[in-house]
């Protein structure tokens, strides 16, 4: 039985984020800065109620009586709770004999074109383990994507607008990176685990430094771009966020309004019509706001049972990669144009060299990851450097019937004069047949 060594790091960073947020409200409020200290509590408050929805939604805890734990829930407290029952379970695990166990079939990854099933008893202790683990792994994307992410572009705003970067906020900062950070890798773990759920998949430790380090740049200037953008055109971040979060929100509810599917039915059975509409709009609600920031590696299927899109789309993945750095760039320059007194003793080209290198960095890390350290890849139709050459052949394509077009427009302006010119040339030819001896006394 595996160390819950997840659940561990989701409730460090949990209660160290939590009380780094507060401790950093009551700084705001000594120093008279009220609307800091609001904002700041509004970020961190917001996640943490969530999370605890999120935590009694997987276990079930409203069907079951267990009013102590839902208590604890509303105190804010759910997250200790579920970790001293894992651990609980973990160290009094196999000391007493399980009445059943259940059988589950798993593949291994294919060996020379092959793969063997196999089963395996997993106990009752195990598969609540299995439960807690996942419940802490999508309570830490909801942590780190709807609170971490807005928290430390806050912080880095005020910093920027105040010119100094005091310690308790830079420790603060640094907590709120670790958790988007690991949010956004627990994020790609579980889609790998949903995708791939027949197989027995082991994720390595180097698949899980390229997803670190892919992430950590990824987000960094995500966040450095929007805070540099927004310190100089306060107004004018307020529609790329919209336009950037809506967009995502939405495009899951127009791919399924497309397909004409049935109103998804099984996602909870004690749930009603509305309490089904609620959660779709909340996954929704996350899965855009992970967009927002970083590339989602789940991607939201409403008419799916599952509510999962389980095929490797690299087309989908080029094109948000090439849009990022588009707008990035573009708010870049927008920065660079418009950018006041406050970066008077800042190397502007520089620091755009610097965040554009940082943005290229995560996406080598991302192309690293899926073409040599995949738990998986070995089961991909076509590895990610085919499907980017796909790509690229793809839009070459697009691009030369205008070349041929133009081609074709310019023979049809030359065909007149070249018809005219063959015109003269035939009726010469056929003066000099009509008449021999005058074309000889010509010659003469």
């Amino acid at each position: 039985m595996k160390f819950p060594g997840s659940v561990l790091v989701s409730l460090i960073l949990f209660v160290a984020e939590t009380a780094a947020a507060l401790c950093l409200s009551g700084a705001y409020r000594a120093a008279g800065d009220r609307m800091w200290q609001w904002l700041t509590l509004l970020f961190a408050l917001l996640p943490c109620a969530l999370v605890q929805l999120s935590l009694v939604f997987i276990h079930r805890d409203v069907s079951r009586d267990r009013p102590l734990v839902l208590l604890l829930h509303l105190l804010q407290l759910g997250p200790l709770v579920r970790c001293v029952e894992v651990f609980y379970i973990y160290f009094h695990a196999g000391r007493v004999e399980e009445p059943y166990v259940s059988i589950t079939k798993k593949r291994q990854m294919p060996k020379d074109g092959y793969s063997e099933e196999i089963e395996k008893e997993v106990g009752q202790a195990e598969g609540k383990l299995c439960t807690h683990r996942s419940a802490f792994s999508r309570a830490s994307v909801i942590q780190a994507f709807l609170g971490s992410a807005p928290q430390l572009t806050l912080q880095l705003y005020i910093c920027v607008l105040q010119q100094e970067i005091t310690a308790a906020r830079s420790i603060f900062m640094l907590l709120s990176l670790l958790s988007i950070v690991y949010g956004a890798l627990r994020c790609n773990i579980l889609a790998i685990k949903i995708k791939y759920d027949d197989y027995d998949v082991s994720v390595k430790p180097a698949a899980y430094l390229c997803i670190f380090m892919w992430r950590s740049f990824e987000i960094a200037t995500r966040v450095t771009v929007l805070v540099l953008f927004s310190s100089v055109l306060q107004i004018w971040i307020l529609p790329v966020v919209l336009v950037n979060f809506f967009g995502f929100f939405f495009y899951p509810w127009i791919l399924f309004w497309q397909s004409k599917s049935p109103f998804p039915e099984n996602i909870e059975k004690a749930l009603s019509r509305v309490g089904t509409t609620i959660v779709l709009c909340l996954l929704t609600f996350l899965y855009a706001g992970i967009n927002m920031f970083c590339w989602s590696a789940v991607q939201v299927k409403l008419n799916d049972p599952d509510l999962i899109n389980k095929s490797q789309n690299w087309y989908r993945l080029t094109v948000y990669y090439m849009l990022r750095f588009i707008e990035n760039a573009f708010l870049l320059l927008m920065w660079y144009i418009y950018k006041t007194d406050i970066y008077l003793y800042v190397c502007a080209p520089l620091l755009v060299l610097q965040l554009l290198i940082g943005y290229c960095m995560a996406v080598l890390f991302m192309l690293v990851f899926y073409q040599f350290c995949h738990p998986c890849k070995k089961l991909f139709s076509s590895s990610i450097s085919e499907g980017l050459l796909s790509c690229f052949k793809f839009l070459c394509f697009i691009c030369k019937p205008r070349k041929s077009s133009i081609l074709t427009d310019k023979a049809e302006v030359k065909s007149p004069e070249n018809s005219d010119e063959a015109r003269s040339s035939s009726k010469t030819i056929d003066s000099q047949k009509g008449n021999p001896h005058q074309s000889v006394s010509s010659n003469a």
